[in-house]
């Protein structure tokens, strides 16, 4: 980044402009306070609502599988009972034929069907294994699932008073940030945020403190500290690009929280 950002709008003095960002710093960082007091809840909320979600997805998946296991159950128990119908039915016909060949075809039908219903009383045997295998999951995750929605309702509630007592303040400091950007320029109030986003403390304005950025610490020459104090030209930090201001600018400005 350049070490100096052009000035464009010449009917507004640099050092107004320089007071106007410093303001809405000291603004933002008082709303970034109580985003510190909310800590993780919000993300602690968002995540247990996720997993929430997931876990009725389970659950109604894991209930769809058991339904379907339990169809494929009582189709197997009928196709038992077909092949048992069937088995009489060939029996009595073998006392009946006219030949060996008609009583080895019987046969044969009477050993498919046998057969037909050791395959059926394997796959009920394996469908109920996986069956109660569902049902363990279906218990698991409901239980699981209770809980979080505990864990959930006690996080919302906790985030609600937080909010509830921060709610006014913070809607003024918001109305007071918008006021003071609208009398900034765009470019300005633009390159503001995207510096902003950019610092881990939040902080797109510092003073020169100790000869030195407020943001990074880093030493800042003399002479460019003499820049910075004519408020003639928006300085910003040569390591860390925050925009520098002089420390006697707070003089300039009423305090944000009163």
């Amino acid at each position: 980044m350049n070490q100096y950002v052009r000035d464009e709008n010449k009917s507004v003095p640099v050092s107004s402009k320089l007071r106007a960002l410093f303001e809405l710093q000291n603004v933002v960082s008082e709303i970034d306070k109580f985003k510190t007091l909310r800590g993780e809840l919000p993300l602690e909320v968002q995540d247990l609502e996720d997993e929430i979600t997931g876990l009725k997805t389970r659950v109604s998946n894991f209930e769809d599988d058991i339904k379907d296991l339990e169809t494929a159950i009582f189709n197997k128990k009928n196709a038992i009972k077909e092949s048992e119908g069937l088995i009489v039915k060939y029996t009595d016909q073998q006392n009946n034929v006219r030949n060996n060949r008609e009583f080895d075809s019987l046969s044969k039908e009477i050993e498919f069907q046998k057969l037909e219903m050791e395959l059926s009383e394997k796959r009920i045997r394996e469908f109920t294994a996986e069956l109660s295998i569902k049902k363990e999951g279906v218990t698991t995750s409901g239980t699981l699932l209770k809980e979080r929605l505990d864990d959930l309702d006690r996080k919302q509630r906790e985030l609600e008073e937080i909010t509830a007592e921060t709610q006014i303040e913070e809607e003024r400091l918001k109305s007071k940030a918008e006021k003071i950007e609208g009398n900034i320029e765009v470019r300005l109030v633009t390159a503001f945020k995207r510096i902003r986003k950019n610092a881990r403390n939040g902080l797109a304005v510092v003073t020169v403190q100790r000869d030195a950025c407020g943001g990074c610490f880093n030493k800042i020459p003399p002479q460019r500290q003499m820049d910075i104090a004519s408020r003639k030209k928006v300085i910003v930090c040569e390591y860390c690009g925050r925009i520098l201001v002089d420390k006697d600018i707070l003089d300039s400005i009423e305090t944000v929280v009163e």
